[in-house]
């Protein structure tokens, strides 16, 4: 199958990825952080080393403000459910995941107030649009680094610096950037990212993370047993404990570890390369398609590996399953969990297919696609 749904989850993943999963599982398949025997605490270095690790992607200066997570979905709920108490206000934007959209949309019921920033029609954001937002009870700002739907990247040193000058907490989700774009949390004034492990970052599933600026103060949703401060029934104020209730994901951190550890081997740049160059290709054959609508900025240097498209009047899902049954093509179609998205683009009712690249995808793959979608409009 030819594997053009990154943005969902990256695959496949290098070779040491999955060593070092079965390895720790086999080894040291032990419970981190609560006993004292020489597994337990092989699996917890495995764990600290993965915070290393992100500290040295992200420009993180203290491991233990990176707490880890099953997925960006969880990273997204401990920043948004910790930062906002009623009364408060919430800047997002019209480009953002159900990730991001639904918690907000939950804390309305207990006196949260939200603005979200409409994007115009390629998914962009203007900064002063986000500045104009503010409020006096603005507590935070949350947007995406680069759109689910369209690839669009968001101006987030331009969000970052606007926050930083009216003392508001910036949070930026990274899904689509960790491990394909350079995020430096200490220059872009970043004081929450989110971000999951099984995609650009091309470790498994059920793994994330969010990091947390040092001397932020968050309430925990979550609570239960850490292996620290056991003789209290209150739970543990330091960090990361405070928001990792419960028995880690060892072998999957220990594999998303494995994941950065090959990210800093090939090079940030050289990844992001590889996915213009394919993103390019694709964008400019397929805009050369009669009846193909493109979605996006089309330009490489605007967008990541993400492009959108429909097929004339069809369906997006039958035309996701053409290119599954009869071209082998893995995408993903429908609405992407970004319904506002879709209501900026006007293909709420539509869908779209979404076509992501990643970093073992192939020119020649591009080529083989091309031939397939100028197959499927001529049908339809």
């Amino acid at each position: 199958m030819i594997y053009f749904d990154n943005a969902a989850t990256s695959y496949p993943k290098p070779e040491s990825v999955y060593t070092s999963i079965m390895t720790a599982m086999r080894e040291y398949g032990a419970n981190p952080g609560r006993s004292g025997h020489k597994m337990a605490l092989k699996a917890s270095r495995g764990i600290y080393e993965t915070r290393e690790l992100i500290c040295k992607l992200f420009n993180i200066k203290n491991p233990m403000n990176i707490v880890l997570t099953f997925n960006a979905t969880e990273s997204l709920n401990i920043g948004i459910k910790g930062i906002l108490k009623t009364g408060d206000h919430v800047i997002t934007t019209s480009m953002e995941h159900n990730s991001v959209l639904r918690p907000i949309k939950f804390l309305e019921r207990y006196g949260i107030e939200s603005t979200i920033v409409k994007a115009d029609g390629k998914g962009r954001i203007n900064p002063k649009d986000i500045e104009n937002s503010i409020k006096k009870n603005t507590k935070l700002i949350v947007c995406t680094h680069v759109s689910n739907l369209t690839g669009t990247i968001m101006p987030i040193v331009e969000i970052g610096q606007i926050s930083k000058e009216h003392g508001i907490v910036f949070m930026v989700d990274a899904s689509q950037s960790a491990g394909i774009y350079d995020i430096d949390v200490q220059k872009m004034n970043i004081d929450l990212l989110a971000f999951p492990g099984h995609k650009g970052l091309l470790g498994p599933q059920g793994t994330g993370a969010i990091c947390i600026r040092d001397g932020l103060e968050l309430e925990s949703y979550i609570q239960g047993g850490t292996g620290s401060s056991s003789h209290s029934l209150e739970q543990p104020d330091i960090f990361p404990d405070k928001f990792e209730s419960g028995t880690s994901n060892a072998p999957g951190i220990v594999g998303l570890g494995a994941g950065i550890k090959y990210i800093l081997d090939r090079g940030l740049d050289n990844i992001r390369e590889h996915e213009e160059s394919l993103t390019k290709h694709f964008i400019e054959e397929a805009k050369s398609i009669d009846g193909i609508s493109l979605y996006g900025p089309l330009d490489v240097k605007e967008q990541g590996a993400v492009v959108s498209i429909n097929i004339k009047d069809a369906d997006s899902s039958e035309v996701s399953y053409i290119l599954d049954q009869e071209y082998d093509i893995a995408v993903r179609p429908g609405l992407h969990c970004a319904p506002l998205a879709h209501e900026t683009l006007n293909t709420l009712d539509q869908g779209a297919v979404r076509f992501s690249f990643g970093l073992f995808n192939t020119h020649e793959e591009i080529d083989y696609c091309i031939k397939a979608l100028k197959d499927i409009a001529r049908e339809v």
